[in-house]
Order: structure tokens, then sequence, then C-alpha cells
């Protein structure tokens, strides 16, 4: 099944929703991050599908054609960057495809791998996200005219990062070394830029570091094990 039958049979986008009449996947582990997407997706016209990992998003592309891939690069089961260049190769190629990160030289990587944009974290300005993608399309697929670029900024559901914050929670208590915790602290350190919790970012930068820098100490796990759970029991607002 294609969600992209043919161009004639899409609704032409407009200024007021320059996404129009698109079908957009999101691969990305993050319930808050997507939140973010979904809701600029809601406002730009485009309709939204998510993976939570490279296994679902594998599964939707061999059923569906969307419009554009949204990847983010730190996965559970493997690179982002894996799947971009699957889908950059690939034919028919989705017409674009994207990376997003907010790690440093992310999109260096992402464009090596063959994508055609990249979108930084922390996700907030609906123009931003909207700009993003429309400069990957073919023209006939961009509105017509000028345009104005919204400074909008959406507020996801503070519910999500609260799951994100149990899922986290969860893999801390059952793993404190190996390639999970790897996993954890770039999971958290995405999750965290998304809602601009510094203190997190900061926590899951150290602990995602300290395989290079030696072996993860006991106080860099317990500290961010702790920012967790303070954001669980509400002592930190969202």
């Amino acid at each position: 099944m294609d969600d992209l039958p043919t161009l004639t049979a899409l609704p032409a986008p407009t200024n007021a929703r320059p996404l129009l009449g698109m079908t957009i996947l999101v691969v990305e582990d993050s319930l808050y991050a997507c939140d973010a997407m979904r809701l600029m997706c809601l406002h730009s016209g485009a309709r939204l599908r998510r993976a939570d990992c490279l296994r679902s998003a594998r599964r939707h592309l061999g059923v569906y054609r969307p419009s554009a891939v949204i990847v983010d690069l730190g996965l559970p089961d493997g690179s982002g960057l894996d799947l971009i260049e699957e889908l950059a190769a690939a034919e028919p190629r989705v017409t674009s495809i994207l990376a997003t990160s907010g790690m440093d030289g992310a999109e260096a990587d992402a464009r090596a791998a063959g994508a055609d944009g990249f979108i930084a974290k922390p996700l907030a300005h609906i123009g931003a996200f909207q700009q993003a993608i429309l400069a990957t399309l073919p023209a006939e697929r961009r509105p017509g005219g000028p345009r104005t670029l919204r400074d909008e900024v959406v507020r996801p559901d503070p519910l999500a990062y609260r799951d994100d914050m149990e899922h986290a929670s969860t893999l801390l208590d059952q793993h404190q070394e190996g390639p999970v915790l790897d996993y954890v602290a770039q999971f958290l350190d995405g999750v965290a830029r998304s809602a601009e919790d510094d203190q997190l970012v900061q926590a899951a930068g150290a602990l995602a570091r300290a395989p290079s820098a030696g072996p993860v100490s006991y106080t860099q796990l317990a500290r961010l094990a702790g920012l967790v759970q303070e954001r669980l029991v509400g002592r930190v607002a969202m």
C-alpha cells in the first residue's frame, strides 16, 4: 500500500498548511519528542505515523511509502544512520529523508548517510519544522507565493515526558553497564534536549562521554538515576 499514490491525488499545500497531503513517518523512541512532532504535523496539515525502533520502521516501510521520513539517530535496536542509508538507496526512493538529533556532529553524519535534511533537537518552533521539510521537497509540493514563517512554540504533553522517564528508570535499574546503558544515556540526552531540561542534559551527556573517558562511575550513574526519579515524583515541573 502506498501513502503517496500520485501527486495529482494529493490535496494542494497552502500557506497556512504547507505540508497538507503529506504522510510523515517519524522513527523516534521518545514519546515526548514524538508528541512535539505530532503537534507540528497537526498544525501543518500532515498526517503522522510513528515507529519506535528500526524493526518497527522497516515493517512499516514494507507496507506503506510515506511522503517523508524523519529518523532519530539513537534508537534502541541500532543507529538511525543505517536506516537512512537503506532509504537513500531504495527504489523507489522516499521523496524526503530527514534526520533528527541533539548530538554534536550528527548533521554531518546524517547527510553523509544520505539524508536530505536535518532537524536539530529541541523541536519547538512550527515554522522551523515546516521549513526543514519544505526545503527537501520538489517545487510542485511547496505552497506558492510568499509565506510567513510561523514562530509558534508547541508544548508537548508532560505525561509523555513522564512516560519517557519511567522507561529510562526501568532500564537504569536493570543495567549498570554495557550497550544498554550507552543507549539510555543517549536516549535521556535526546529527551532532555527536547524538553530543554538542561540539568538532565548535562548529566546524560556526562554518562554518554564516560566510555571514552574510562569506566562509568557510580557517582555519575547515581546522579542520573536521581534526576530521573525527581522528575517521576514531580519535584521538577515540566
